[in-house]
C-alpha cells in the first residue's frame, strides 16, 4: 500500500474542463479519443461503450482514460454513427450545454463529465501507461458529488471558484484510484507501475523529455542521459513501460499539441515547431493518424466544447 501512496502523491493533476450536457438525439461515436481523462456520470437517460455495448446505469460512472480510443453511445434507440470529425460540425444537432446549475441533470437524457490530466512526476500520464479500457464505477456518491460540485462550480464563476474546482479535481483522481485498488482492478499493472516510476534512470529520461519536447530525442540522447548503451535504451525503456521511447515521445509531443491547441493562438505551423516537428505537413498527418481529426478542427471542437 505504501507504493501506491507514493505515487498518488507523485501525481500532478489538473482540471482540464466539466460540463453538463443534454443529449438532443442519440449518437454513436466510434472513435472517441482525448489526451485528457474523462469521468461521466449519466443523470438520466442511456449510455453504453465499447464494442459489446456495455451500458452505464443510471447514477453510475464512465470512466475513459486518456490516450484510449472508444466507442461511445449517447441515448437510446436508433442511434446515428459519427466520428469524431463529423460530430464537430453537428454536435448542436445531438447534444447541448446545461448553462444553468439549477437545471444539471433535471433532462430525461443527460450526463455531466470532468475532465483532467493526472501526471506522475509531471511526465506521464497514469491511467494511459495502465493500458486500461473504460470501465464503469457503480454506486459511487463520492465521485458522484464531487463532478456535480465541480460542474456547478464552473458555471456559477464565484470567486474561489478554481480553488474548489482543482481540490474537486484531486480527489476525484484519489477516489478512481481508491475504487481500482478496493475492486482489485489491474493489479498486475499497478505492481509493474510501483516499480518502474522508483526507477531513477527512467525518471530522468521522463524529465529530459519534457524538458526537451521539441529537441532532438533520439535513442543516442536518451541514451546518454540514462547513462546506458545506445542499442541498450530502447530495450530498457520498453521493459520498464511496455513500450517503446519513440511512441511514447510521439504521445508527450502530440499531448503537448492539444495542449498548445487548447491554451495558445499559435499558427498550426508553430504548435508542430513547438513539439519537435520541422515539417507541419508530417506533424499534420500524424496529428490525424492519432486523433482522426486535423489539428484545425481540433481547435474548434475545443472552442465548441466551451460553448
Amino acid at each position: 500500500m505504501e507504493d501506491y501512496n507514493k505515487i498518488i502523491e507523485s501525481l500532478g493533476v489538473r482540471f482540464i474542463k466539466s460540463k453538463s450536457i443534454k443529449i438532443i438525439h442519440s449518437l454513436t461515436v466510434d472513435n472517441y479519443y482525448d489526451v485528457s481523462n474523462t469521468i461521466l456520470l449519466l443523470h438520466k437517460g442511456e449510455i453504453t461503450f465499447g464494442e459489446e455495448r456495455s451500458k452505464v446505469k443510471e447514477g453510475d460512472l464512465l470512466f475513459i482514460p486518456g490516450g484510449k480510443s472508444a466507442s461511445v453511445t449517447y441515448g437510446g434507440g436508433n442511434t446515428v454513427k459519427l466520428t469524431n470529425e463529423e460530430l464537430l460540425t453537428n454536435r448542436e444537432k445531438f447534444l447541448s450545454s446545461v448553462v444553468d446549475p439549477a437545471l444539471i441533470g433535471t433532462d430525461p437524457s443527460s450526463f455531466s463529465y470532468v475532465s483532467f490530466e493526472a501526471k506522475v512526476f509531471d511526465s506521464v500520464n497514469f491511467f494511459a501507461s495502465l493500458d486500461i479500457s473504460p470501465f464503469v464505477i457503480s454506486h459511487n456518491p463520492i465521485i458522484s458529488s464531487y463532478i456535480l460540485d465541480t460542474v456547478s462550480e464552473d458555471l456559477k464563476a464565484e470567486p474561489g471558484r478554481d480553488r474548489v474546482i482543482n481540490l474537486n479535481t484531486d480527489r476525484i483522481v484519489v477516489e478512481i484510484i481508491r475504487y481500482i485498488l478496493r475492486q482489485n482492478l489491474f493489479v498486475e499493472k499497478l505492481a509493474t507501475n510501483s516499480t518502474y516510476f522508483k526507477d531513477p534512470r527512467l525518471l530522468d529520461i521522463f524529465a529530459y523529455i519534457k524538458q526537451n519536447i521539441s529537441g532532438d530525442l533520439s535513442n543516442k540522447v536518451l541514451a546518454g542521459v540514462a547513462n546506458v548503451s545506445e542499442d541498450y535504451v530502447g530495450q530498457y525503456f520498453k521493459m520498464l513501460t511496455g513500450i517503446n521511447p519513440q511512441d511514447y515521445i510521439e504521445y508527450q509531443r502530440m499531448e503537448k499539441a492539444v495542449d498548445l491547441l487548447r491554451t495558445s493562438k499559435k499558427s498550426i505551423r508553430e504548435i508542430g515547431t513547438d513539439v519537435g516537428y520541422k515539417d507541419t505537413a508530417y506533424f499534420c498527418r500524424r496529428f490525424k493518424m492519432m486523433f482522426g481529426i486535423p489539428a484545425g478542427k481540433m481547435r474548434r471542437r475545443e472552442s465548441l466544447m466551451n460553448i
